[in-house]
């Protein structure tokens, strides 16, 4: 007998979890939803964070990062530091799981309406490191160039 953990379907569990992904996708010839595991459910986790306004979810109104009231700001080395902190206080809260390193602030494009921030951060289980960048746009209509 085999001491791996299994969860539904028979599928082996994950030791840094297994949930929807982000944003949901669904497999309809099956009828489920796509789940990530390990270092993917990580990083879902924070595009669930940083993408999710404040009040946005009904059961956890509190979840989430509070960077709208950065919209259409002018920028400025106080604005960069507050949405640095905000951005480092909403992934302490709700990502137990990594611990954050750095957050950096890329201000190269900011007069197209872009900033980069960059986050580094190590899984704390496992003490790999990994870095995610988000595009945050400061004024809420623009469009990215994908």
């Amino acid at each position: 007998m085999s001491d791996l953990v299994l969860y539904n379907n028979n599928l082996p569990a994950s030791f840094l979890g297994t949930g929807w992904s982000f944003p949901p996708r669904f497999d309809k010839d099956q009828g489920t939803v796509s789940l990530v595991s390990d270092e993917d459910s990580i990083l879902d986790c924070l595009k669930a964070i940083l993408y999710t306004r404040l009040n946005e979810r009904p059961a956890r109104l509190d979840f989430g990062c509070n960077l709208r009231p950065f919209l259409f700001q002018e920028l400025d080395y106080s604005l960069v530091n507050q949405i640095r902190n905000t951005v480092s206080s909403a992934l302490a809260e709700y990502e137990p799981r990594i611990i954050v390193e750095e957050v950096l602030i890329d201000s190269d494009d900011a007069e197209e309406g872009k900033l980069l921030i960059t986050i580094y951060y190590k899984v704390r289980v496992t003490n790999n490191s990994f870095n995610f960048v988000y595009p945050f746009y400061l004024n809420e209509g623009s469009i990215a160039n994908l």
